[in-house]
């Protein structure tokens, strides 16, 4: 392996390896030069990261020129060679040359900084710009005279750049090096023997400029002399050195300065022009001289960014050869002439709303060529917002949450991120980021209220929607879809959702049953309503049903008590005046409300013009003078109305007895109940006869013959039977007025044959009864009957029934 190849190997070492969960810098040396794809170190093991981390995290190297002299393998995590790298042309001959990258690593985000050093070799031979250099020098030029010679130029720095120089021949001349303050060598040849034009008229010499590198590499120039005749004066600059300043942004034709030479010779040996000897840079397009005069003007646009100051060398010259020198120093001034610019080297498009505060949200890279306060840097954000800025080192910003976040207040936030500089005026970019908030499940739904009462008409169809609760979820997506749930409780021990149901998606409360008022009137049940979320979250509310009651019960009379086998009869004596208590019709209503109230009201009667009924309260009385006339046998039927719409009604006949006395009273009602009961026995074996008559023809004729017989034999019966007539008065009956109420009661026994039509009477003591109940099929004696109860609590006395 030849030295050359052993030189171009790569030296590695780590000058400072701090690494931590937010940055770290590592630094590489490599020669230039290097082949594509040449390996600059391994970068995943020299941070300690695992290569699956560089492919994870989209692993990417960012460079403030944006040049890409160096890849990343997120393969291998491995630096590579990607360009060729020219350190003279990366650099020029600024020292130490060095590439600085930065390597951003996401979720979470990273970044490291990765200095890689670029070494000179001696690839570079030291070079003029000219060929040659032609001299016309006067022969009676003294010994000692100098003449200013092109410096070389080699690109290489160090051990590897220009060293040397050597002339020969050495005859008449030898080299003159000056250090300058800026490290470079002014060239001089010197004089050191007279000349002599008659003895040699042109001289041909060799300038070799020699670098240090191995092997060394040279460059040569020819300068040839002209030996003229004697100007024994040569030009001398007023200043050896000029030092003027000048702004970044003056314009070009800006005058600069004005340099003077004397030349104590006279005609054409005293004619002094003026020029720049430089040639290792950009100073002969940036300036110029006039060479009459020796004004400086600019050429170029001055850039502090590129070049802080400037060396212009000038020469004055006669037209005898005779030349002298001077050098202008053009410092140029920093003017804020440069917006920061704002590089954003990794970011998040989105973060979660329950994010700590100090979560690194987007890295910005800010530079600002400018100088001095010019440069400085400040970053900001607009206020009121839950994010800061911090300074994470050296022009590097991060942008961190400062507080919770809450999905719910903003979902979406534009950050504007303004970084200004400190010159005067100040200069400032910005940009623009969007940042979305994901949501978290941290908000519980809430109802729209914090209970409900509902209503529903009893009678309801099953399945029938009584109402409906709503819930709202703050959150978004499926943390906010609301399902509805009906909490397990009982309702008088049976479970609630054997009453109602509740929507899972709608929140509609239905009916499971029909409802009655008179059973239930309300109940309560609770709501719970639970998000999507995971895990879910969830509140709960009260709803409470009350049952309207609906007009579905007639009225029911409680009095006077309707039976099919006795008849009731309220006694009124003829000598009763205007307004007489007959008796009161008492009835209810099981609805409430307006469905309740009753009224009464006289639908028939055998004389309505005898009696009337109270309208509220179901009394009737009588409203003329009873007469003689009067039959005995009234008949009133009276109706009971509620007042619920539609209305319901309930009927109830009244029989009234208009006499002075029993006997009268019992013989009237004795037949009117005998044929009463005949009329309906006789309707009832009719009808007993059809469907025996009906059921013979199906089955057989032995049926038939049996049927007669046996209808034969039971109106045999029937038509020996006896129909005794019972009186009954519900106890302690009397006016509420005071007036028109039989003051005795009389017990009768009723002795009948089968035969005849009357019975002899049996007056008992006097009761306090004044009702007559007649029962067609008793065939026992009346008796008085005492009783204590109310009629309320006793529909139906007992009777004491002894035969004859």
């Amino acid at each position: 392996m030849s030295d050359r190849t052993m030189r171009r190997q790569v030296l590695l070492f780590i000058s400072m390896f701090s690494l931590s969960s937010v940055l770290g810098q590592v630094t590489y040396s490599i020669p230039e030069e290097m082949s594509k794809g040449s390996l600059v170190g391994n970068i995943a093991q020299d941070l300690g990261l695992n290569v699956k981390r560089l492919r994870s995290g989209k692993a990417r190297i960012y460079t403030e020129d944006n040049a890409e002299y160096v890849e990343l393998n997120k393969e291998r995590g491995v630096l590579l060679v990607k360009e060729r790298i020219d350190r003279e042309a990366l650099c020029g001959q600024t020292t130490p040359c060095a590439l600085h990258l930065q390597i951003t690593l996401e979720d979470p985000i990273e970044f490291y900084t990765v200095t890689v050093e670029i070494n000179d070799i001696n690839d570079n031979a030291p070079s003029f710009k000219k060929d040659e250099m032609k001299f016309r020098i006067s022969e009676s030029a003294g010994v000692g005279a100098k003449f200013v010679l092109e410096r070389a130029m080699d690109l290489d720095v160090g051990v590897n750049g220009l060293q040397s120089y050597s002339l020969k021949p050495t005859d008449n001349f030898h080299l003159k090096l000056q250090n300058q303050q800026d490290g470079s060598k002014k060239v001089e040849m010197v004089l050191q023997k007279n000349l002599d034009r008659e003895a040699q008229e042109h001289l041909s010499l060799t300038l070799t400029a020699n670098d240090g590198g191995e092997p060394q590499l040279s460059g040569t120039m020819r300068i040839e002399i002209s030996v003229l005749d004697a100007n024994d004066n040569a030009p001398v600059f007023t200043h050896e050195v000029y030092k003027i300043t000048v702004v970044e942004t003056a314009p070009k034709g800006t005058i600069l300065s004005t340099v003077s030479a004397v030349d104590a010779d006279q005609g054409s040996n005293g004619k002094v022009s003026y020029s720049i000897t430089n040639t290792l840079d950009d100073v002969p397009i940036m300036f110029q001289i006039d060479e009459q005069n020796g004004v400086v003007a600019l050429t170029g646009n001055l850039d502090y960014e590129k070049a802080q100051h400037y060396e212009i060398h000038v020469q004055a010259s006669d037209d005898g050869g005779l030349t002298d020198s001077c050098k202008i120093i053009v410092e140029v001034t920093d003017t804020n002439d440069n917006p920061p610019s704002i590089n954003i080297m990794s970011k998040t498009n989105s973060i979660s709303e329950n994010s700590a505060p100090g979560t690194v949200v987007t890295i910005f890279n800010v530079q600002d060529p400018d100088s001095g306060e010019n440069g400085k840097v400040t970053c900001n954000i607009e206020e009121h917002m839950p994010f800061l800025m911090k300074t994470t080192s050296k022009k590097f910003f991060s942008l961190v949450t400062d507080s919770d976040l809450d999905r719910e207040r903003a979902s979406e936030y534009n950050i504007t991120v303004t970084c200004s500089d400190e010159g005067v005026p100040s200069l400032s970019s910005s940009v623009t980021l969007t940042l979305q908030i994901s949501d978290v499940n941290d908000n519980a739904p809430v109802f729209e209220r914090s209970s409900y009462e509902a209503y529903i008409v009893e009678n309801n169809t099953p399945g029938l929607s009584i109402f409906t609760v709503k819930a709202r979820d703050a959150d978004w997506n499926q943390n906010a879809r609301v399902s509805y749930i009906l909490e397990d409780s009982s309702v008088n021990g049976v479970p609630v959702s054997s009453y109602v149901s509740v929507s899972a998606d709608s929140g509609v409360i239905h009916a499971v049953r029909s409802f009655d008022y008179e059973q239930i009137k309300d109940f309560q049940f609770r709501v719970k309503a639970q998000d999507g979320g995971s895990p879910p979250l969830s509140s709960n509310v009260s709803v409470k049903v009350m049952i309207q009651d609906q007009n579905d019960n007639p009225p029911q009379v409680l009095y006077p008590v309707q039976t099919g086998g006795s008849l009731v009869a309220e006694m009124v004596p003829r000598s009763a005046d205007v307004g007489y208590l007959v008796t009161k019709v008492v009835a209810v209503d099981v609805d409430s409300g307006q469905n309740a109230w009753l009224s009464y009201k006289l639908q028939k009667a055998t004389d309505r013009a005898l009696f009337e009924v109270g309208l509220q309260n179901g009394e009737i009385r009588t409203i003329r003078q009873v007469t003689d006339k009067d039959a005995v046998k009234q008949r009133l039927t009276v109706i009971v109305e509620d007042n619920g719409q539609p209305s319901r009604s309930a009927t109830v006949i009244v029989n009234v007895a208009v006499a002075d006395s029993f006997p009268e009273v019992l013989s009237e009602f004795t037949d009117s109940t005998h044929d009463k009961e005949y009329n309906d026995n006789l309707t009832f074996y009719l009808v007993l006869a059809l469907a025996v008559v009906s059921f013979l023809f199906i089955t057989c004729l032995v049926v038939i013959i049996s049927v007669k017989i046996y209808r034969w034999r039971q109106s045999r019966i029937l038509y020996h039977s006896s129909l005794p007539v019972i009186p009954y008065y519900p106890p302690r009956y009397s006016d509420t007025l005071g007036t028109g109420t039989l003051q005795h009661v009389y017990n009768y026994e009723v002795c009948r044959t089968t035969d005849s039509r009357k019975s002899d009477c049996k007056f008992g003591r006097a009761g306090s009864q004044n009702v007559l109940i007649m029962d067609p099929s008793s065939t026992g004696t009346m008796q008085r009957i005492q009783s204590e109860k109310s009629i309320l609590d006793e529909p139906d006395s007992p009777l004491e029934v002894s035969k004859l």
